[in-house]
């Protein structure tokens, strides 16, 4: 004998916290070391370092007043901060140690220099990163409710890096940096030699043949922009990730109307006995005879499989094999949760006469059931409702891509109806009163008739009226059922009323005052929700329905719909923001539109990496592209800011084109690598949940990877285009030109705060 707990939801959640916290730490450690890489400094990775812990643990002050827990929506907001919240102490201090490389001033003149110069640029990229979260936070729809903490934590986050960036940071480094940390002056300086020289040489090759070529450059970047349209429909689209391996699901059987207890017990014991013979199958528990308020014909099976450190890879697998001395071991026999959910299905179809649907828990409720798939058939009669669900659900199991599909309109609950001669009732003086009391007393059975008096106990029972079971079934019997006549004497059934066996709906439902049937089910490995609906309104669209008749989703099918769509106005309302706060930070509304061109290019970059690692689009990598958003534009930021203050200086703008890219391409790679090397632990990661995140990771480093070479060189390029088009609109419309010379002295003497 053993004591098992059945849907511990406690353990399952502080598994996956306790991963989340693992990639908390490691994706810190990685982004640190990229500092450590690129500037070879000790002190200098230390400084951009403790900007990580320092904004953590502020948020949990905002989080703490603001009423939110430690969740595993709450978490994933601040592993994903953990390479963004790093930035702006990036972006400071590399621009710190870039005055004391290149003008050899102190470290104190350096952080105080430095840090004015490139104060804008940071407030406009952290400013407009908040901008993205905000509208997320306030959708309406149950996801929006959900994502709420998300997208609070997140803004949190970022402020606090903001704030740490302009104090932490530029003390820190007055205080800690040392003037042989930069290992010399200008280009001879350590730090920028090695592969960083090569790198740097590159690009300038490139830059230079862009701005030789702008027409193609831009070409390029259109038909990169294009392949959004291809690369959309390409990738599949679902509410929440299908292949979620929480190391539990649960199986719901429904068995014909009518199924006796033994029966059903005898039927569910065949049915544990097939789930138990599948590998790695560890705990079942069986539910069935209407135990827990279920119909007796229904049943649920509760299965647990074997956990994820045993049947899946990870670091800590292939190292305990490894200290075994058969490494290889870790790579042999691995399954997931759905292998396990796939077999049982195929299993479970042997049962002819028995529904089943294998599925996940449901992660939270949306209404309209557990189930994937919900598409719903409305109209006004249910004999032509129950055949359109029955040939719907043929159809889709015929085309495949679903999973234990089953309709909740079903004509098998068995009837005996009695239909009654009025005409041949009122001659003999039998009225349906009589009719229906006698088969009530007979068949349904009265309530109390007499009651009886045990004098060994001295208790009363009721003593009720029933036919026994077996003749209460036989319609021959039940015909003979006699009846008072008005004027005396007795009838039987038979001769004024018809009894024969029918089949009737054990329940009806109703969405807006209609009757409907609903298909309901999942999705098989391998297909998405988004397509499989699309297959199911065709088939509908088949069935030649009456016009009274209408489908429409419920469940997470429709709030698959309306998340999309509510997604889709939090990015137009989060680039409307974006612009509003670049013009009025660069004071001009052209350069925030050179800005805002690196996220359509990310775009068809983000949907390539779902395609390659068969993701798909769902809740989590919508978030992974609003956080791409938030990061891609970085760079331009810093590009179009450094590129307008050497233009102040009175450089001529190629010149300070040329030379405000390379002086960025350093911070720019660095961000860069901090964020992919803080989100490489969710995108590598295994154990509960593993799948949500990696979702969201996925997006954001193949979408700033891909798309990082193509905006260093098209941002410089559409700079350029842009100032000509001002140009000759000033020109065009009688306005005097701006010359980089005029420019300077307006804005007043080069490096000063105001710059």
């Amino acid at each position: 004998m053993r004591n098992v707990v059945i849907r511990d939801q406690s353990t399952y959640i502080e598994a996956a916290l306790h991963e989340i916290k693992v990639h908390l730490v490691l994706g810190s450690l990685l982004a640190s070391a990229v500092v450590l890489l690129f500037m070879r400094s000790w002190r200098s990775t230390l400084i951009a370092a403790i900007a990580i812990p320092t904004s953590v643990v502020a948020t949990f002050g905002a989080m703490a007043a603001l009423g939110f827990t430690l969740n595993s929506i709450t978490m994933l907001a601040l592993v994903l901060m953990v390479g963004v919240v790093i930035d702006d102490a990036i972006v400071v201090l590399e621009n710190i140690f870039r005055f004391i490389e290149e003008k050899g001033l102190s470290p104190m003149e350096a952080a105080r220099e430095a840090t004015a110069e490139i104060g804008l640029a940071v407030l406009a990229t952290t400013l407009s990163l908040v901008v993205i979260f905000l509208p997320v936070s306030f959708m309406s729809s149950v996801t929006g409710r959900f994502l709420y903490q998300f997208g609070i934590t997140a803004a949190v986050a970022v402020m606090v890096s903001l704030f740490v960036s302009f104090t932490l940071t530029p003390m820190m480094s007055a205080r800690l940096l040392r003037p042989g940390d930069a290992g010399g002056h200008g280009a001879g300086a350590e730090s920028r030699g090695g592969f960083y020289a090569w790198l740097d040489r590159g690009y300038a090759r490139l830059l230079a043949l862009s701005m030789s070529h702008p027409a193609a450059v831009m070409a390029l970047a259109a038909v990169v922009v294009a392949t959004s349209v291809p690369m959309f429909l390409a990738v599949g689209r679902e509410f929440v990730p299908t292949d979620v391996d929480e190391a539990e699901f649960q199986v719901s059987i429904t068995a014909p109307e009518g199924a006796s207890l033994p029966t059903m017990s005898s039927a569910m014991e065949a049915v544990e006995a097939e789930i138990r013979a599948v590998p790695g199958v560890r705990d079942v528990l069986v539910t069935s005879g209407g135990f827990g308020g279920t119909q007796v014909n229904a049943a649920s099976v509760y299965v647990r499989i074997a956990p994820h450190e045993e049947r899946l890879f990870s670091l800590g697998r292939l190292l305990s094999e490894t200290v075994r001395l058969r490494p290889w071991a870790a790579f042999r026999g691995n399954y997931s949760q759905a292998d396990v959910m796939t077999e049982i299905d195929e299993r479970l179809h042997r049962f002819g006469e028995l529904r089943s649907q294998v599925r996940n828990f449901a992660s939270f409720n949306v209404g309209g059931g557990s189930t994937d798939v919900n598409f719903v058939i409305r109209g006004p009669d249910i004999a032509t409702l129950y055949r359109a669900g029955e040939e719907l659900r043929d159809q889709a199991r015929k085309a495949g891509g679903f999973r234990g599909l089953d309709t909740t309109l079903r004509l098998n609950k068995p009837e005996l109806e009695v239909s009654i001669d009025r005409d041949r009732a009122a001659d003999l003086g039998i009225t349906a009163a009589d009719i229906g009391t006698a088969l009530r007393v007979m068949v349904g059975g009265d309530q109390e008739v007499t009651r009886f008096l045990d004098p060994s106990t001295n208790e009363q029972y009721e003593v009720r009226l029933r036919l026994d079971e077996e003749d209460r079934d036989r319609p021959g019997l039940i015909d003979q059922l006699k009846l008072p006549r008005s004027g005396g004497g007795l009838a039987e059934l038979s001769s004024v009323a018809s009894v024969r066996p029918i089949q009737r709906a054990s329940r009806v439902d109703r969405l807006d005052r209609e009757r409907m049937v609903s298909v309901r089910g999942g999705v098989a490995p391998g297909y998405d929700l988004g397509r499989q609906l699309e297959v199911l309104q065709q088939l509908a669209g088949g069935l030649g329905l009456p016009a009274e008749y209408s489908t429409s989703l419920t469940g997470r099918s429709r709030e698959l719909e309306r998340t999309f769509t509510e997604f889709g106005w939090a990015f137009l309302l989060s680039i409307v923001f974006m612009y509003l706060i670049l013009a009025s930070q660069f004071e001009s509304l052209t350069h925030p539109l050179t800005i805002l061109l690196s996220l359509p290019l990310s775009v068809p970059f983000a949907l390539f990496s779902l395609w390659v690692t068969g993701g798909t689009l769902n809740v989590f990598s919508a978030l992974g592209i609003l956080v791409l958003f938030g990061v891609v534009k970085k760079n331009a930021i810093l590009q179009v800011d450094h590129m307008n203050g050497l233009r102040r200086a009175g450089v001529e703008r190629r010149a300070a084109i040329d030379q405000a890219n390379r002086d960025r391409l350093r911070p720019i790679l660095m961000t860069t690598l901090a964020l992919v090397a803080g989100m490489l632990p969710l995108a590598v990661g295994t154990g509960p949940g593993a799948e949500e995140r990696r979702a969201v990771a996925i997006v954001v480093i193949g979408g700033q990877t891909f798309c990082l070479l193509l905006t260093l060189l098209v941002t410089p390029v559409a700079y350029a285009l842009f100032d000509d088009l001002g140009a000759w609109v000033r020109v065009r419309f009688g306005r005097p030109a701006v010359d980089d010379r005029a420019m300077a002295a307006a804005s007043g003497p080069a490096g000063s705060p105001e710059n």
